[in-house]
Order: structure tokens, then C-alpha cells, then sequence
């Protein structure tokens, strides 16, 4: 979740009594989050996670992740947002031009119409219509959405898994990674989520999950997929901003089954792009 765009001021910081608020205050002196690499973690297996997507600028520059969940449909984080998006597919090094890749351009944004950024990430969820269909094979391949919606969260201390392409450190814009990597992560109590980051964790709508400083997602990761028991639970949203591995603060995710009603109905054409 790489932050850009530093606004000119931050207002009333000493104002706020608990560090969490703290660091959301400085958090939303940026203008715009896009990307969260693995610090930490391991190598994934090459092309051992075919539905991984580098979300990138013309010039080839890798922002965000995201999730091949239809041949035509990429699933990502609504702040990956931005002009002239190019899907690569079947990638490992993102820097190696291979035959097993392919690059298509986005032909529809379709961001979830009650996103709130700013003041919040609420419903931090996009849909990507690609300009033609993505070839399937043994490099490229659709992750399933989760079946039907579960009345009960995740039990805590399940461990999941996160990857990404992203930063490899802590701090702004260094040390992004070429290949694919992967940390665990174990999802962590609701109500200690809402404790820690209060108003901007929204249970219905969020995950969150507790992690150490050996490993987790970072700036560049935004978008990516939280894997858990093998289902697609999560999407990449927003951490301590100040430092991505910081123990204090647990990493959120969007809820993807919070959102499989809207998910259908944006592929099948029954909402305007």
C-alpha cells in the first residue's frame, strides 16, 4: 500500500488522546494509497499462485496486486485506482519479459459506489473489466470466490497467507520486490481490531489480522489476496502507516464475502462503469 502525495498540512494531531488515532491522523495526510511486498516472509513458488495480478502504469511501474477472478474481471483494492491501468498476468519477476505473461489494459474501473476514501477505507473493493480476455493456462489461472456467505467470522488465530510484490522493508518507496513473495498471518479478534483502530475498523466489512515484524504485507501489496483454509477471504487494505510492520497496529483487509452480491451483479452488467 505505497502512500503518495503528501498533503501540505496535518491538523490538530496533539489533539487526540490514543497513539492508534495518532497514526490514522497521519495517515490520512496522504491523498491517495496505492500498492501495500512481503517484508519478510519467503519466495512463493514460481507461478505456484497463477491468479496473482501486478496492477502497473504504462511505464511499467508496479502500484498495487490484485486477484484474476474471471477470465475478463480482476478483483483489487478501490485506492489502486489510477489512470491507464495494465493487468500482467502470469508473472513471477515482474522485471522479466517471458512468454508466459500476458498484458492487458483496463477497460472499466469499477470502484464499490460507497467507498469512503477519504475520511476511511470503508468498502475498499474495485472490479476491473479488461479490455479482452486473459488466456488460461498453466500460468494464469481464476482464483474461485468464496461460495456462499458464512454467518460467523473467521475464528481467531486461523492462519492465512498474503503475497505480493511489494515493498521488502518497512518505510516509503524502497526496496520493492521483483519476484513474488509470501508471509502468514493469523486473524485477530474483532474487538481488538476495533479497539486499536476504533471508528475505521468496520467488522461488517473488514478483516483484520495480527502479524510480527518478521513478516507481512507492506507498500505495494494493497489489493492483493488473503488466502485462509484455502478460500479467498480478503483483499488488502491499509496498515500503520508510519511502518507497515509495526506489531502494535494489525493489517486490515476488505471483506470479500461482504461483497458477493455486489461482485456478481458488476459482472453480469447490471451497474453503469
Amino acid at each position: 500500500m505505497s502512500l503518495v502525495s503528501q498533503c501540505s498540512t496535518c491538523t490538530s494531531i496533539a489533539m487526540y488522546a490514543y497513539h492508534a488515532v495518532f497514526v490514522l491522523q497521519l495517515f490520512f495526510c496522504f491523498t491517495e494509497a496505492t500498492g501495500s511486498s512481503i517484508v519478510g516472509g519467503k519466495e512463493s513458488e514460481p507461478h505456484s499462485k497463477a491468479y496473482m495480478v501486478s496492477l502497473q502504469h504504462a511505464n511499467g511501474s508496479h502500484e498495487c496486486g490484485g486477484v484474476l477472478i474471471r477470465k475478463d474481471f480482476v478483483l483489487t483494492a478501490a485506492h489502486c485506482q489510477f489512470k491507464k491501468m495494465t493487468v500482467i498476468l502470469g508473472a513471477h519477476n515482474i522485471r522479466r519479459r517471458s512468454e508466459k505473461t500476458q498484458r492487458i489494459k483496463v477497460a472499466e474501473f469499477h470502484p464499490h459506489p460507497n467507498y469512503t476514501y477519504p475520511p476511511n477505507y470503508s468498502n475498499d473493493i474495485m472490479l476491473l473489466k479488461l479490455q479482452q480476455n486473459a488466456q488460461l493456462n498453466t500460468y494464469i489461472k481464476v482464483l474461485e470466490l468464496p461460495k456462499k456467505k458464512k454467518k460467523k467470522n473467521l475464528p481467531a488465530n486461523t492462519t492465512c497467507t498474503v503475497a505480493g510484490w511489494g515493498q521488502t522493508v518497512s518505510g516509503r518507496k524502497m526496496g520493492l520486490s521483483n519476484v513474488l513473495k509470501e508471509a502468514t498471518e493469523k486473524i485477530q479478534f474483532d474487538f481488538e481490531c476495533k479497539h486499536i483502530w476504533q471508528d475505521y475498523f468496520q467488522t461488517g466489512v473488514m478483516i483484520c489480522t495480527k502479524h510480527d515484524e518478521k513478516g507481512g504485507f507492506c507498500w505495494g501489496d494493497s489489493g492483493g489476496p488473503l488466502i485462509c483454509k484455502k478460500k479467498f477471504e480478503g483483499i488488502v487494505s491499509y496498515a500503520d502507516p508510519s511502518n507497515c510492520s509495526n506489531p502494535r497496529y494489525p493489517h486490515v483487509f476488505t471483506k470479500v464475502r461482504s461483497f458477493l452480491d455486489w461482485i456478481e451483479k458488476v459482472m453480469q452488467g447490471k451497474t453503469a462503469a
